[in-house]
C-alpha cells in the first residue's frame, strides 16, 4: 500500500516507522515546511492518505485529498466545527473518509466499556460523573477529541447531562472535562462517577504512541478503494 502521510510530527513519523515495517511505501510526507507539495497531483501517487496534522488546516488537507480521489483516514481532532462540510463534500465528490478520535484498539475497547457503564448507570441517579483527560504540552486542541467522544457517549445514555463543557461546573446537567497537559504523557483518559459514599473509576493509560500507529494503519488498509464514511468500528467488526 502506498501511503502519503499529511502531518509528519511525532505521531506522523511513528505511522511511517510502523508502515514501513510492515511492507508499506510512504510516497508523500507533508510538514509545516513543505505544504506547497500537497497537490493533487502528487497525492494521486498514494492509495490512501493518512491525516495527522492540526485543526487549523486538516479540512483543507482533506478536502484536498478528495479532489484527488484518495481516501482519507483522519486521526486529527479539533475541527468537528466543520463535520458537515466534510461530510457533504465527502458524499458530493463519492470520496472516502474515516475519522475516529482515537485509532487504538485499546481506546475503541474502552468505548464500548464506557457505553457499557453508562447504560447501568442510568438509573443510579446518586451518582454524578466527569472526564478527567491528560496528554503532552505538545497537544493544540482541548479537551482532546477522545474526551468529547467519551462525553457524548455518555450524553446520549441519559444520565442526566445534557452538554459537557471543559471546566469545572456546578450545573447538574453539565458534564465536566477537565483538561491537563503534562510532560510527553501520551495520552489518559478517567470517567469518574462518584456519590457521596464512593467512587467507581475507569481508566486508559496509553504508553507510548505505537497503539495509535498500528490502529491508525490498520484503518488505512480498510480504507483502500473505499467510497462514503466510515468509523473505527467499521474496521474492528470486520476484524471480528
Amino acid at each position: 500500500m502506498k501511503i502519503a502521510l499529511t502531518g509528519f510530527g511525532k505521531m506522523g513519523k511513528a505511522i511511517a516507522e510502523m508502515a514501513i515495517a510492515k511492507g508499506h511505501e510512504i510516497v508523500l510526507k507533508i510538514n509545516s515546511t513543505n505544504t506547497d507539495q500537497l497537490t493533487i497531483q502528487n497525492l494521486q501517487q498514494a492509495d490512501v492518505c493518512i491525516e495527522f496534522s492540526n485543526p487549523s488546516i486538516a479540512v483543507k488537507n482533506i478536502l484536498t485529498c478528495f479532489d484527488a480521489g484518495v481516501p482519507v483516514v483522519c486521526g486529527t481532532t479539533g475541527w468537528l466545527d466543520q463535520w458537515e462540510k466534510v461530510a457533504n463534500t465527502c458524499n458530493q465528490k463519492n470520496a472516502g473518509f474515516l475519522y475516529a478520535s482515537n485509532f487504538s484498539i485499546g481506546v475503541n475497547l474502552f468505548f464500548e466499556l464506557n457505553d457499557f457503564l453508562a447504560g447501568i448507570m442510568q438509573e443510579r441517579k446518586e451518582y454524578d460523573v466527569s472526564i478527567e483527560e491528560v496528554h503532552h504540552v505538545h497537544k493544540k486542541d482541548s479537551p482532546s477529541g477522545t474526551a468529547i467522544s467519551l462525553a457524548n457517549q455518555i450524553i446520549h445514555a441519559n444520565v442526566g447531562k445534557e452538554k459537557w463543557l471543559n471546566t469545572e461546573s456546578a450545573d447538574g446537567s453539565v458534564l465536566p472535562i477537565i483538561s491537563k497537559r503534562e510532560d510527553e504523557i501520551a495520552g489518559i483518559h478517567l470517567v469518574k462517577y462518584f456519590s457521596g459514599d464512593d467512587e467507581i473509576t475507569i481508566k486508559h493509560n496509553a504508553f507510548n504512541r505505537k497503539g495509535f500507529a498500528a490502529g491508525a494503519i490498520l484503518a488505512a488498509e480498510f480504507m483502500q478503494q473505499k467510497k462514503g464514511i466510515f468509523s473505527m468500528n467499521d474496521v474492528l467488526n470486520q476484524m471480528t
